[in-house]
């Protein structure tokens, strides 16, 4: 889960319907909420120099490496990720786990990359407090950034799920809410 505040938040409460649905329909699931997790979320000098991966990091590499579909949920801060999951992806998605450049006899220069997290599913569910053709109208794809540039990237198919107006959500419908998050995790979709 994308949202480093899990206590009380519509997004935990998501992420809590769709394991619970997987785990009962028989499901292996392997669950990370970035708010527990302890790494520095800076990546200083890009790809320069590889920062050495806290025990954290490898092991939700390990758990990406290990799944067949990967879902993740967060709320849309500012028309983008909250900065933790920003930094989270800067960390995780190197050269040599979500890719590999494929560099032309000089060496300097990418021909293209090999997606090295192919044949994964991946299902994005983005909280939002606007609806989200207002929030596309106003500020672009705000899903691009996670769906195209890391989960296609890398090889992942992906499947989105947008949550508008989640503030403003009556009990009623988070409970439908949390149906809809079920139907998916059963299905693994």
């Amino acid at each position: 889960m994308g949202n480093p505040d899990k206590e009380g938040t519509l997004t935990n409460r998501m992420a809590d319907a769709y394991e619970r649905a997987a785990h009962g329909a028989g499901h292996d699931v392997r669950r990370t909420n970035i708010g527990d997790l302890q790494f520095d979320p800076i990546l200083h000098k890009g790809y320069r120099v590889i920062q050495e991966l806290e025990p954290d990091l490898k092991q939700v590499q390990e758990d990406i490496n290990w799944c067949d579909h990967f879902v993740l949920l967060y709320p849309l801060w500012w028309s983008s990720t909250p900065s933790l999951l920003k930094g989270l992806i800067d960390r995780l998605w190197l050269p040599g786990f979500a890719f590999r450049f494929i560099k032309m006899p000089d060496g300097k220069t990418t021909m293209g990359w090999h997606k090295l997290l192919k044949g994964r599913t991946a299902r994005i569910v983005v909280l939002l407090k606007n609806h989200p053709w207002v929030e596309r109208f106003m500020f672009g794809d705000y899903t691009a950034e996670i769906d195209k540039a890391v989960c296609e990237f890398s090889g992942m198919r992906t499947s989105i799920t947008e949550i508008g107006n989640s503030e403003g959500r009556s009990e009623e419908e988070k409970v439908r809410l949390e149906k809809k998050m079920a139907a998916l995790a059963r299905r693994a979709a």
